[in-house]
Formats: C-alpha cells, sequence, structure tokens
C-alpha cells in the first residue's frame, strides 16, 4: 500500500472515533505536509482519498473538511473480494497479455543470458536495446537516431531527466494548464516553477506560449500533443507546425510527451519538425505493463550530455534486467501484437462509454483510455469524487490536473483501461445515475 493511503487509513481511523468530527476543518496542505514530514504533492493524494472514500469534501477557497453524515458502509459497486473500482489509474493488461510477454522471456531465462542480463548498464543502454527502440518509436516521417537513445526505468524518470537537464533550480517551465499530475510532484522536488499555458481543442496555444516566455523567459516547456492526459486531444499536423516555428525562433526546448501515441496514428512528432529544440519521452508502462517497465528519451545530440548526467545523478537509469526483458518483446513481435490488441480493447471502451454517458458532456477521442466529463451544473468535482465513491468508484476530479489552484473546471477525468469491460459498463451506468441526480439524493452536500 502507497505511504499515503497509510496516512489516510489513520485519519480516518480518527474520522471513525470520533477525534475529527463531522464540519472540522482539515489543516491546509502545506501544513498537513510540515506537521507530518511529507511532499504537498503527498498531502495532496491524502486529502483526495479521504474525499474518494467519502469522508471528506473539498470547498474551492475554503478547505477540505470532514464530511456531514456517515458514509455509506460498503460500496455498492465492488469488484470480487470488495475491490474499488479503478477508473483512476489508466493500465490495460488485456488478458493475452501474460502468455505473450511470458513466451518472450523464455530466452532470457538461459543461465548465460540471465547472467548478462543481471550485470550493470549506463544510460545509453545496449546496441540490440538502441536499435529496437528506434524501430518502436518511429513515425512516419520520423525516425530517431539509434545513437540518441536514453533509457530510464520508466517514463516518469524520463521526465524528470529532462526537466533536470533543461530547467534550473527556481527557473519556470511551461506546461498546459492542466496536465499530468506527476509532472507537478516531479516540479516541486527538482525546485522548478510551473507556468500554466492554455489550450484550445487543438492543444497548446503558440502565441500563449510565446507570449509567456517573452513576459519572463522560460527554460523550456513540457507537453503532450497526442492524446493529452487528461482532456484526450491530438494536437493537429498544423498546429505543430507553428509550435515548432515558435521553438526555433524563441530557441527554446520543448519535453514531448508521447506516452500514450501508440495509441493512435498520430500526426509527425514535435521532434520530428524541431529535432534541435526537443527531447521525446516516452515509456513501455502503457504499451506493456506498469510492473516492468522501461522509459526512453530522445534528445537532440546538443543536450544528451546534459540528460545522461541527470540520469545517473537521478539514479534513473534503467536496470539491465528490464531492458534486456523489453528487448525481447521488441524484437520478436510481441511488442507490437499488443499494440494492435490495446487499440482494439481502447476502442470498444470508448464505444462503451459513449453509450453509458450518451446526453452528457464528455470528450473523449475514440483512440484513447480516458475521457474528460464536464459535469452537470448541479456538481461540483469534489462532490461526484465523493458520491461515486460511496458507490464504490474511484475517479479523478480536474483539481489533480490544475497547475493553478482554485482553478480547475468542473469536471473529472475517467480512465477506462483497468476494470474488465462488464464492470466497466456497469460502473458508468452507476455514474450516469449519479450525475443525473443531486448531491442531496446521494448524501453528499
Amino acid at each position: 500500500m502507497d505511504d499515503y493511503r497509510l496516512i489516510a487509513d489513520g485519519l480516518a481511523a480518527d474520522i471513525a472515533a470520533g477525534r475529527l468530527r463531522p464540519g472540522d476543518r482539515l489543516a491546509p496542505q502545506r501544513r498537513f505536509a510540515r506537521q507530518h514530514g511529507i511532499a504537498g504533492s503527498t498531502a495532496a493524494r491524502v486529502y483526495g482519498e479521504l474525499i474518494r472514500r467519502g469522508l471528506a469534501v473539498g470547498e474551492v477557497g475554503r478547505g477540505t473538511f470532514v464530511r456531514a453524515g456517515r458514509p455509506a458502509p460498503e460500496p455498492a459497486l465492488a469488484e470480487p473480494g470488495g475491490a474499488r473500482v479503478d477508473l483512476e489509474l489508466n493500465f490495460a493488461i488485456p488478458a493475452e497479455q501474460p502468455a505473450l510477454l511470458a513466451r518472450s522471456l523464455e530466452r532470457l531465462m538461459r543461465p548465460d543470458a540471465l547472467a548478462a542480463a543481471l550485470t550493470p548498464v549506463g544510460a545509453s543502454g545496449t546496441p540490440a536495446a538502441r536499435a529496437a527502440t528506434a524501430e518502436l518509436l518511429s513515425r512516419p516521417g520520423w525516425t530517431p537516431g539509434a545513437e540518441q537513445l536514453l533509457f530510464a526505468g520508466n517514463g516518469r524518470q524520463a521526465i524528470a531527466a529532462a526537466i533536470a537537464a533543461l530547467v534550473p533550480v527556481g527557473e519556470r517551465l511551461g506546461v498546459e494548464a492542466l496536465t499530468y499530475p506527476v509532472v507537478k510532484a516531479i516540479a516541486t522536488r527538482l525546485g522548478v516553477t510551473l507556468v500554466p499555458l492554455p489550450t484550445d481543442d487543438a492543444g497548446l496555444v503558440p502565441e500563449a506560449l510565446e507570449s509567456a516566455h517573452r513576459a519572463a523567459p522560460l527554460s523550456a516547456v513540457y507537453l503532450q500533443p497526442t492524446l493529452h492526459n487528461p482532456l484526450g486531444v491530438t494536437m493537429p499536423a498544423r498546429r505543430r507546425a507553428a509550435l515548432a516555428d515558435v521553438l526555433h525562433r524563441l530557441g527554446l526546448y520543448a519535453i514531448e510527451d508521447a506516452i500514450y501515441a501508440f495509441l493512435s496514428d498520430e500526426p509527425a512528432p514535435l521532434a520530428a519538425l524541431a529535432p534541435e529544440h526537443t527531447v521525446l519521452v516516452d515509456g513501455l508502462s502503457k504499451r506493456l505493463a506498469p510492473g516492468l517497465s522501461l522509459g526512453f528519451a530522445v534528445p537532440p545530440a546538443s543536450i544528451a550530455g546534459r540528460v545522461a548526467a541527470a540520469l545517473r545523478s537521478g539514479t534513473w537509469t534503467a536496470p539491465r534486467f528490464a531492458l534486456e526483458a523489453a528487448t525481447c518483446w521488441l524484437t520478436d513481435g510481441t511488442a507490437a501484437t499488443l499494440r494492435q490488441i490495446k487499440r482494439r480493447d481502447a476502442a470498444a471502451r470508448q464505444e462503451i462509454m459513449r453509450g453509458r454517458l450518451g446526453g452528457f458532456a464528455v470528450a473523449a477521442d475514440s483512440n484513447a483510455y480516458h475521457c474528460w466529463w464536464e459535469l452537470p451544473e448541479q456538481w461540483r468535482a469534489e462532490t461526484f469524487v465523493a458520491a461515486a465513491s460511496r458507490r464504490g468508484i474511484a475517479v479523478t476530479p480536474a483539481a489533480a490536473f490544475a497547475i493553478t489552484p482554485g482553478r480547475a473546471p468542473n469536471a473529472v477525468r475517467l480512465a477506462l483501461a483497468a476494470p474488465p469491460v462488464d464492470m466497466l459498463s456497469a460502473a458508468l451506468e452507476v455514474l450516469a445515475s449519479i450525475a443525473r441526480g443531486t448531491p442531496e439524493d446521494t448524501g453528499v452536500e
């Protein structure tokens, strides 16, 4: 169990014992973090967990309060064994996947191969891994040079290394106003200031990036051009070209997160349009599985040494066993097979979502494993999350993705990948029923 959940368990026990009473205001997150010796991002996850359990309610501008009334003793919708229906984490593991991965590892289990896999390896990996990964990351109009590739333990570590290499402590990193939450935690740990940048239906607005940089220089910009998390937007070719032009004119670096690109036939990446100004990062956690992952960074030659140094100093380089296992999966066709399986699976889950949430303001790409739901006006996101939690369903409020506190839209992200499809369908029906009602109907106010 994650540490933040253990801390949340302690607060839940205080609520159950009456040491925290309905209506009590919890300490501001920064103070709570100091009191418990944890990061601010961890404190936010603790409070988010209490809201998901229906034990607390967050009120914009006021704080987080112990919820009035007792939460339901048992979730109304749960998987076998009482587990919650997880629409927060977005990892797909199709039924065929374990057998496919196991077959690929048979050659790695030979004593000689295993002995080699247990030795150290540097940030540049092995020639076989570089060649296989260059082919994996190739897109129409772009193939990375194998000599460019660097390897991290996972995609998050590749992002952290790119930020550490490009943004000095105390300097500014531009990001989409709604972004991958882990980037917020990375920035806090690295002492980097995040600058929220506007987006529209085509993604990050190039003029906004230029304006922000001219107002106070940015060291780099982090963005997700393909199947943006949480919005699901894929930046069209014309917008990518305009953004590449801004990077050229400003001499600015972009960190291009391509973690979901395998699900889509995307336009050429920024790395193809502005190769000397783009660090492309990717990984295997979504393509394959989070339990044995690998991260990739493709920096321009001018800063490759800085990114490699950041990987080493952060102890973010990939372990040799994971590198060798991934090379097996990439070279024998397993990764390509799983890509096709997951693309079909994502499309099928999107169809289920459209059938269950038709009539609501839901934005989603038909290739994505997630969707963005602008809630009906009677609901606040935090209250809706609490109501869903009482029914045994975990969803993520917009505040988790927002750079500016108190400026999150009234929306939630639904991750569609994890539950079995029948459980997903049932959970979406429950969420639709909740949304058609009011907070008073569910006992959450």
